[in-house]
């Protein structure tokens, strides 16, 4: 008698749990299954949508939040959201994964780098976003309140964008008063596979501070005590397959970190990190036709020189040198060039 009541009650349980779900702006995801979303965004004078994956795993977890595509000529970011709507399987996978897949769809579509073209704004600068401002503005609100807050992880991923030349590597933010959550973060950039790892070091920032706006989409969920990373891979605004790839893998090796999935057959194992804490940017001191002399991911020593500058008469104006020793992060890799662009990123190994 009491064999059958322990199996009456383990039927119960698990038509129980097989019946919960997650719902997300107003729809009812059940467990197992994946659902498409196209958010409507609009402020009245211009209209957009956020096209957003959810996951729903078949036993519970953790959420994680991804977005990509914040920098909509950001291009591998995007097309590996796309190989993952594949390679996530709910029906194995524990929790949930919330994939904004373009964030800033009118910079895609606009062909166009760094900014919406809608009001002329940078997503990546304005978190946490406004209701009652501007599309980007409503579009740094929604991913805020509807992605960022209902997440127990998360990772914005990147690429160089239009003219930059870009070196692959994940990065994390951390700071002295969250040990902890700076500690789940350096585990998860490590776990995205990448050579090297930035230390987003924010002791002191004003985007932690109550009053100051968090302004970047990862630092948003951070100061909010979510465990925050970011992947930069790709360069130039190409779909080069080799960073679609490599970013695909990355977010399979977290999920497997995060013991989201059962599996480990698509981890690519990398115990060899160089971790990079200091960065020096170099700005340009005249406006004219940039010639670089090396790319990302090159070693240069302090005075060496990386570039020159001309005229458009082919005189030369400016010569760069490196200010430090260390490794390319950011290269400029396109001829224009304004006074007071960045030129370069040499990170301090």
């Amino acid at each position: 008698m009491k064999s059958i009541y322990t199996l009456i009650l383990l039927v119960l349980s698990q038509l129980t749990f097989s019946q919960s779900s997650f719902n997300f702006h107003g729809i009812t995801i059940k467990r197992g299954t994946k659902q498409h979303f196209k958010i409507p965004i609009s402020n009245g004078d211009n209209a957009t949508f956020i096209p957003i994956t959810v996951f729903c795993g078949a036993q519970k977890g953790p959420t994680l939040g991804i977005t990509a595509g914040v920098h909509g000529y950001e291009y591998p970011p995007i097309l590996a959201g796309q190989q993952l709507i594949k390679s996530i399987n709910p029906k194995t996978l524990k929790g949930i994964v919330i994939l904004v897949q373009i964030a800033n769809l009118e910079s895609f579509i606009g062909r166009s780098p760094y900014v919406n073209p809608k009001d002329g704004k940078n997503l990546n600068r304005i978190f946490p976003g406004n209701k009652n401002g501007s599309i980007t503005e409503k579009i740094a609100d929604f991913i805020t309140k509807n992605v960022i807050a209902k997440s127990d992880y998360f990772l914005d991923m990147h690429a160089g964008d239009a003219p930059e030349d870009l070196m692959p590597y994940a990065a994390y933010y951390s700071n002295s008063t969250m040990p902890k959550v700076s500690n789940i973060g350096k585990n998860m950039a490590k776990a995205l596979g990448f050579d090297y790892i930035i230390v987003f070091e924010t002791d002191g920032k004003d985007y932690l501070k109550k009053e100051h706006p968090s302004l970047y989409c990862s630092a948003e969920a951070f100061k909010r005590g979510i465990p925050a990373v970011d992947i930069e891979c790709g360069r130039l605004g190409l779909s080069e397959k080799e960073a679609i790839n490599s970013i695909e893998t990355g977010v399979l090796n977290l999920l497997n970190q995060l013991e989201m999935v059962d599996t480990s057959v698509n981890v690519k194992t990398n115990n060899s990190y160089q971790f990079i804490s200091k960065r020096v940017s170099q700005e340009s001191k005249h406006q004219g036709i940039f010639y670089p002399l090396k790319q990302s991911g090159d070693y240069v020593k302090q005075g060496m020189k990386i570039g020159t500058i001309t005229d458009y008469f082919g005189n030369t104006i400016e010569t760069i040198f490196a200010e430090t020793n260390g490794v390319i992060l950011f290269m400029l890799g396109t001829p224009p060039i304004n006074k007071k662009d960045t030129i370069v990123v040499i990170g301090k190994v």
